[in-house]
């Protein structure tokens, strides 16, 4: 007869992802759970190293009639990238060249600046930014906000689109990026929202949206959140801190809308 404990944690592990009742074998990990850990770490390194195909992101866009322009960080290379936070958040001077040639032949404002960075999984970048842009910009289009070019950014970081809206006129900026991996999550894509975007802006002044995957946040209601944050910036002309997402949201079953608030206060 088996008197091995019952493990009430077990049944939680078909509702989550995260590494609990995983048994021990004496004082360690059982093989099988160790393996998963080892493979799960080397998926989030792989995730972090892999190249930025920027030009199939261009082709593809340029199938779907999407002009796109592509630029790079003052970072040279990955391991400068890594090293030099700072290097991420600025364009080097070929970039910048282009947008100012750019900005000559389009001297006309727009609503919003598109920006795709490899950031720290460009994984998640190839997985999720197109299928998410062509949401997002289906709706945007029924809604009539006029957009910039996509910028393609190579060795990117967050901060970079404030330089690039500034650059080409935008009111807004909307920047897709490769969030840092985790042990459960090596292909997961944020979305950054910036209001009036100018180089030197703090995080306090950017909306963000996490987690957009498959097993995570849908691109449906990632486009929804986003664009409800675009109407209601425009109205309060801020964005960040100030601007909390109430965006209201179609429940799975019935008509009824609920708020897409923390669920633990309700």
């Amino acid at each position: 007869m088996d008197n091995t404990p019952a493990n009430p944690w077990s049944s939680l592990r078909n509702l989550t992802s995260a590494r609990i009742a995983l048994g021990r074998v004496g004082t360690s990990l059982p093989t099988q759970a160790q393996l998963d850990f080892q493979f799960a770490h080397a998926q989030a390194r792989d995730a972090v190293h892999l190249p930025f195909d920027h030009a199939t992101l261009r082709d593809a866009l340029a199938q779907q009639g999407r002009p796109s322009l592509s630029l790079h960080s003052a970072a040279h290379d990955r391991d400068q990238y890594l090293q030099r936070p700072d290097l991420g958040r600025r364009l080097d001077e070929a970039s910048v060249a282009t947008l100012e040639e750019h900005a000559r032949s389009h001297p006309d404002a727009v609503d919003l600046a598109v920006v795709i960075a490899d950031g720290l999984s460009a994984l998640a970048v190839h997985r999720h930014a197109l299928p998410l842009l062509a949401r997002f910009e289906e709706q945007a289009a029924s809604e009539g906000w006029s957009m910039a070019p996509v910028a393609l950014v190579e060795q990117g970081r967050v901060a970079v689109a404030d330089e690039i809206g500034e650059r080409l006129r935008a009111r807004m900026t909307v920047m897709l990026i490769g969030e840092r991996p985790g042990l459960s999550s090596p292909d997961s894509l944020g979305i950054y929202f910036t209001y009036g975007p100018r180089a030197g802006l703090t995080d306090a002044y950017r909306n963000c949206i996490s987690n957009v995957r498959l097993e995570g946040l849908s691109y449906g209601l990632a486009a929804h959140r986003l664009l409800y944050l675009m109407r209601e910036a425009c109205v309060r002309q801020l964005s960040g801190v100030k601007l909390k997402d109430e965006a209201q949201l179609q429940q799975v079953e019935g008509d009824a809308t609920r708020s897409a608030g923390n669920f633990l206060l309700e």
